[in-house]
Formats: structure tokens, C-alpha cells, sequence
């Protein structure tokens, strides 16, 4: 069965990392030191070239190939669980993750893993003489770069479990410096703002004339729109900073803009497009080192293996409701060639009863796909900039973005609002219909003070099989409560740190 080469690709992550690629050339021919320790040498321009290359390196691992999903959409009213009642994911659909979680674990481990690479590059880069760092602005380049990535990894941290410990320097084994506390979650943010400010005055717009490379680097292009959603997302959010960032993506030399057809953004043929702001480019690998094998999770056939992250009615109810066809296309696909049982569509394998599966990435190849995964797409903040607006009591301009631009694109008639709130709504169903399954949901919810209310009004149902007959439906009580806005922090980090204090509710 599939799942056994799913247990399979965990266990060999945990016993090697290997580089990272892009569609670049001169990107995928870099090999960097891949161990973080004091006796790495960075002695030269090409040393430094290669370590950020190699920082690149956490899009290719578990946490960014699928988990940051699964915790962005099944955490939230946009997915079930699916596979199977996974021990490790089921908690995520019913808002049940405990400490011990093993997914919990790889996900910190990760994103400390690429935050590591970055200290690394952004200690040792003002030690490194080499003259070649200063033709075509290389060093800026390198701290920029380095600046992003660290601030994208410290962004998914602090959203799942709050503050977290702020490692800027990862070359010790001095546990004095190691074994932090945690800080604040707005110091955590704060940090993110540094670290961007520093991106945004070291990027290019972009690197070429074409967008081979433009769209898997950082760019000022990219850090703009991380600031946007940065200062939307924090407790102290300022709308205000949201518009200015989100108009410096939209106004970029880089050129974003819309692609015509929605569907095309998702259909193989058309990455690395004039939408995308930055992208996890992968590529079919027989190893799967570089390969989106996360994909097969998601949307594999056959041998008794359920995917993941099973769309929920909830959510194809709104697509049915507002006859948005184009987009739940796109998104979702209905098979009916299942071999198990799902509980909450079809749990008695009626072979003429379909099963919707997630289908932004649609090409699993047999685990070895190359579907790229967007991070940051123009759509988004478009959107971003329309809640923003609306938040600051400039409705009718919110009202224009979420009708001119991004409906009309899809072909589907202008919404009317009178009240902030009645915007707030319609903007949160734009962005569920347009960002399903890019892990946006879930903060989307939290940002918008509906989290709880949202999980606890859901009426969703799950089913038994009776001897071929299904149950009455079963109604799914979610619990969720404000402390399950955050994730408990995984116990054996707390077990090698006791500095570290758990969330509450854990």
C-alpha cells in the first residue's frame, strides 16, 4: 500500500538532507556544506553562494511539501482529515493535537533547520573578504536573501504555537545560548519585521529577464508581500502598513499581475508565471529528493489508500452556492474509482457514489511528481489589500477589488456590501474560494476573530457502515476554543529545553 511508502519517505528524511533545486541552472549547479557547525568554512564568495542555495533547502522538506497544509486548511472548515485516520493527522481535522505529536516535531525541527542555515550565512558573511561579494551587489543579495528565508521560517513558527525561542546565531553548542526561553509572540513578529526591512532594502526586483529564477529567490517583491501579511496577521495588526506593503507588490518593476485564467495556474503547464510572487519549483526525481512527492498524498488512486486532506462539504457547498465552477474545477475533482471507505462521503464504498479530492497539484506520478507549490501568489495579496481597506472604513474601494479584479476573472457576478462587517464575510468567502488548500485558511479565520465561532457552527457529519448500509449522520463537535488557535509546542523539544513553557490548554 501507498502508506507504506509514506512511512517509508519519513523515515529516510530523518537520516538525510540533500540540496535543493530550481529550474535555474546556475541555482541547481551550487552544492552546499550541508552540516551546521562551527568548522563549516565560508572563506570566499562561491562558499557563501552555495550556503544560500543550500538555505533554499527547507522548501524540499515535509513541513513545506505538505504539512503547512494540512494545518493551514484541515485545521480549518475547508478539509477533513482522510488518510486513513492517521495517528499523526486526524488531530489536526479534530482540533485534538496533543504535545507528543510526531508531525508537531518534524515541523519545528524544520523550520529551526532553515532558520539554522540562515544565522549561519548571516553570521560568517562580514568575516568573508572575497572581492567577487561585491560585483553585481552579490553580498546584498546573499543578506537579503538570508533576511527572507529566516523571516518566512520564523513566520509559520510563531503563527502555529505563538512566541517561540528567537535563534539569530546557530554555530554553538553553548546550551547558555541555545536553551532560550521562549520570547513574546510580538517579539517574535518584531523580529520578522527586522529581518524583512533588511530583505526589502538588499533584494532585487528581480535577478533576470526572464522568470526562471525570479519566482524560487526571494525578491523585494516577495518581502513586501510577507511584510503585508506580516502586519495583518500579528495581535497589534496595522491595517494601514498592510495597503502600503500590499501597493509596493502590486505597483512592482517585477510586474505582477493576474494571470487571465484561473485554472491555469494549476494545471502543470504554466509555473513560474507572471501571478507568482515566490514558488517551490520541483521537479520529477527517481530519489525524491527534489520531487513534490506530497502530491500523491494528496491526490493518489488506488490501492487502498485514502488521501489526505478530503475537501469538505462546507466548502463545496460555497462553491455550489455562488456557481463558482471555475475555481472548484481547479481545486477539487470528484472520482468515483475509490477503494475505502471515507466516513464522511461515501462510508460504505458505493462505487457510484464519488469522493471529492484535493487537486491544485494534480500530477502525483506515482510519488515522484513535479507540481510546484506557490508561497506567495499576487491574488492573495490583492485580496489582502481588499480586507485591509474594508477594515479602514474604505468600503466601496475594498468592494471594487473584490468585484473588478478578482471575481470578474472567474466570471461570476459583483457582490454588494453595506457594513464593514458584511464586507469582512464576503472577503473571507473570496479568499476561501480562491486560496482553498494554499494553507490561508485557518489564519484567515484567526485574523478575523472567527476561529471558534466558525469550528463550532459547523454542521458537518461523519457516518459508520451498517452491513453495507450507511448510519445516521453523525454531527462533528469540534470543540475549539481560543487556546487551539495555537498548536501545543512538541513536548520533546520542551524535554531537551526546559526553558521552554508550554501553550495553554496543553
Amino acid at each position: 500500500m501507498k502508506k507504506t511508502n509514506y512511512i517509508f519517505r519519513v523515515l529516510s528524511f530523518s537520516l538525510f538532507i540533500t540540496i535543493a533545486s530550481s529550474c535555474s541552472k546556475d541555482f541547481l549547479d551550487l552544492s552546499p556544506t550541508t552540516t551546521l557547525n562551527s568548522g563549516n568554512a565560508y572563506n570566499s564568495a562561491k562558499d557563501l553562494n552555495n550556503a544560500i542555495t543550500g538555505a533554499y533547502n527547507a522548501f524540499y522538506q515535509e513541513y513545506y511539501e505538505w504539512d503547512y497544509i494540512l494545518l493551514g486548511d484541515m485545521r480549518s472548515d475547508n478539509a477533513y482529515a482522510g488518510g486513513g485516520e492517521d495517528i499523526a493527522t486526524t488531530p489536526y481535522d479534530n482540533l485534538s493535537i496533543q504535545a507528543g505529536n510526531t508531525r508537531m516535531e518534524f515541523d519545528w525541527a524544520q523550520l529551526y533547520f532553515g532558520i539554522g542555515r540562515c544565522n549561519i550565512i548571516l553570521d560568517k558573511i562580514n568575516s568573508v573578504t572575497d572581492p567577487e561579494l561585491d560585483m553585481n551587489d552579490l553580498k546584498n543579495k546573499i543578506i537579503g536573501q538570508a533576511s527572507f528565508l529566516r523571516a518566512y521560517h520564523y513566520f509559520h513558527l510563531v503563527k502555529t504555537w505563538g512566541g517561540v525561542p528567537i535563534e539569530l546565531h546557530s554555530n554553538t553548542t553553548d546550551p547558555n545560548k541555545t536553551n532560550l526561553q521562549r520570547s513574546t509572540e510580538i517579539e517574535v513578529y518584531n523580529q520578522i519585521v527586522k529581518d524583512l526591512e533588511v530583505a526589502i532594502a538588499n533584494l532585487p526586483d528581480y535577478y533576470t529577464d526572464d522568470n526562471t529564477e525570479n519566482k524560487v529567490r526571494a525578491t523585494k517583491g516577495a518581502a513586501n508581500a510577507l511584510m503585508a501579511k506580516v502586519w495583518a496577521q500579528r495581535p497589534d495588526r496595522d491595517y494601514s502598513k498592510v495597503v502600503t506593503y500590499c501597493d509596493a507588490v502590486i505597483n512592482s518593476p517585477a510586474g505582477y499581475t493576474l494571470l487571465p485564467n484561473y485554472a491555469d495556474l494549476f494545471d502543470g503547464e504554466h509555473y513560474m508565471n507572471d501571478e507568482s510572487i515566490l514558488e517551490i519549483a520541483f521537479q520529477t526525481d527517481p530519489n525524491w529528493i527534489t520531487s513534490n512527492w506530497g502530491t500523491a498524498l494528496f491526490n493518489e488512486v488506488g490501492d487502498g489508500f485514502q488521501s489526505y486532506c478530503v475537501p469538505s462539504k462546507d466548502l463545496v457547498n460555497l462553491y455550489d452556492s455562488q456557481n463558482d465552477l471555475i475555481r472548484k474545477n481547479a481545486n477539487i475533482i470528484f472520482r468515483t474509482d475509490n477503494d475505502y471507505a471515507d466516513e464522511n462521503w461515501n462510508p460504505c464504498r458505493d462505487p457510484a457514489t464519488a469522493v471529492p479530492y484535493y487537486y491544485k497539484e494534480k500530477h502525483p506520478n506515482g510519488w515522484n511528481g513535479g507540481d510546484h507549490l506557490y508561497l506567495l501568489r499576487l491574488a492573495d495579496i490583492i485580496l489582502l489589500k481588499a480586507e485591509a481597506l474594508n477594515e479602514t472604513n474604505k468600503l466601496s474601494g475594498a468592494l471594487t477589488i473584490v468585484n473588478e479584479i478578482i471575481r470578474n476573472r472567474v466570471g461570476l457576478s459583483p457582490v454588494s456590501a453595506t457594513t464593514k462587517e458584511d464586507m469582512r464575510t464576503k472577503i473571507l468567502d473570496e479568499r476561501r474560494m480562491e486560496l482553498a488548500f494554499e494553507a490561508q485558511r485557518f489564519d484567515d479565520l484567526v485574523r478575523n476573530g472567527v476561529f471558534v465561532s466558525t469550528m463550532n457552527n459547523l454542521k458537518e457529519y461523519k457516518f459508520t457502515c451498517n452491513d453495507g448500509t450507511p448510519s445516521a449522520p453523525i454531527l462533528i463537535n469540534y470543540n475549539a476554543t481560543t487556546e487551539k488557535q495555537l498548536c501545543p509546542i512538541p513536548q520533546n523539544e520542551r524535554d531537551r529545553n526546559s526553558n521552554i513553557s508550554q501553550n495553554p490548554g496543553y
